[in-house]
């Protein structure tokens, strides 16, 4: 039993090692999605109130754009 439990250590802390360095490589967004392109935000949100999500939606993929230029992943 001893040696069972200090293995299930060892065990979690390799995950940990191997999860760290990918997160680390990978481009990390460094704001949160709402407060992220806040120009395209503006122009989107002010096409979609005076003329629906159909007719913006080449504002719609400018602000998807910068958000995934921003590092987010949709």
């Amino acid at each position: 039993m001893g040696s069972n439990v200090s293995t299930l250590p060892e065990k979690q802390s390799e995950v940990v090692a191997t999860e760290t360095p990918s997160t680390s490589t990978e481009s990390k967004p460094k704001k949160k999605i709402c407060c992220a392109c806040p120009d395209t935000k503006k122009l989107r949100d002010e096409c979609i109130v005076e003329h629906g999500e159909a007719a913006c939606t080449k504002y719609i993929e400018a602000h998807l754009e910068c958000l995934r230029a921003e590092g987010f992943k949709i």
